[in-house]
């Protein structure tokens, strides 16, 4: 078996190891129990705020390949294919590292050059990042007491030195001189070449701060909406909780699934939901069952990558490169 197998064996062993300790720790009869009784008005208005954010998820990046030339940038019907349909394929991959590489990838295949389209996937996962953060900044600010614990701040400390690690590529002048001194040992002239044009490619945007704030806002604005998703299915299950509990815990537990450790985020979702609102006295069924309704609502969002990936037709083999890299 090669690592990479292996590693993907370890992750779906994580991801099942955690969901049947959390299932089994949430009582399997009052979890079914929740989810057969579900609203299905709340259930409903989730569903169409995730369309919603879907459309803002794809606006953000659209917004981060305006700077490329125009003669180099796809046609705007090719950019949402290559969105939506590398948001399903990521469905199945670990965290969300993997929808980025077959974004990237897919893009590289219409005439763009790799460096750029690994620059703007970096910087729109980085961006979305920092607004996750943000908005785990404000729910403390909001919800007080109701998340502090020492895993929390060290998640958030980690965040934090990942986005200003990113801040830091992108606008520091020195990163140049920096980034060449520490390839210059490399043995490999096209390994230093990639690398030079990719660091390149990602300090392009720090003359593009119009472009970095409008992507910074659309990804709050998603975040946001991820939150009133969560509250809604909440009210779905029947969970008493006040929309500021949703604003505290949410951005926190989605940098929990971010962590590339299981699949779609299975597993690591479910203990974080039942770890964090049974910090609030609600019942661990209810939790559970929020959080499977809470993947499962991402896994709606994605849908429409399937409907495109095989339905819509083919225009001149150009959207025949829009595939899963191998190796």
């Amino acid at each position: 078996m090669t690592r990479r197998g292996a590693g993907r064996l370890l992750r779906l062993a994580i991801a099942a190891g955690l969901l049947t300790y959390t299932f089994w720790r949430s009582d399997p009869r009052q979890v079914g129990l929740a989810l057969g009784h579900a609203a299905w008005v709340p259930l409903l208005v989730a569903v169409l705020l995730v369309i919603a954010d879907r459309a803002l998820m794809a606006w953000r990046w659209f917004l981060l390949l305006r700077p490329l030339e125009r003669d180099r940038l796809p046609p705007f019907p090719t950019i949402l294919r290559i969105f939506f349909v590398s948001t399903f394929v990521g469905t199945f991959l670990p965290g969300s590292i993997g929808g980025d590489g077959v974004r990237a990838y897919s893009l590289s295949r219409h005439n763009v050059p790799a460096a750029d389209a690994v620059a703007s996937v970096f910087l729109d996962r980085m961006l979305g990042v920092l607004s996750i953060l943000v908005m785990a900044v404000v729910g403390l600010l909001v919800g007080r007491d109701l998340a502090v614990d020492a895993g929390v701040t060290l998640l958030l400390a980690i965040t934090t030195l990942a986005c200003g690690a990113a801040g830091v590529l992108v606008f520091s002048d020195t990163i140049d001189r920096f980034v060449e001194a520490a390839l210059r040992p490399l043995p490999w002239q096209k390994a230093r070449d990639v690398a030079g044009d990719l660091v390149g490619a990602i300090r392009r945007y720090a003359a593009h701060h119009r472009e970095l704030a409008l992507v910074l806002i659309g990804s709050l604005a998603v975040q946001f909406l991820r939150t009133l998703q969560a509250y809604y299915l909440g009210q779905a299950v029947g969970v008493a909780q006040p929309l500021v509990t949703y604003i505290a815990f949410i951005p926190l537990i989605l940098l929990i699934m971010l962590l590339p450790i299981t699949v779609n985020g299975i597993g690591t979702s479910q203990a974080a939901f039942v770890w964090l609102f049974g910090r609030v006295g609600t019942p661990s069924a209810e939790s559970f069952a929020l959080s499977v309704l809470f993947v499962a609502l991402g896994i709606v969002g994605n849908l429409p990558g399937a409907f495109l990936y095989a339905s819509v037709p083919l225009r001149d083999g150009e959207d025949r490169h829009l595939v899963v890299p191998k190796g």
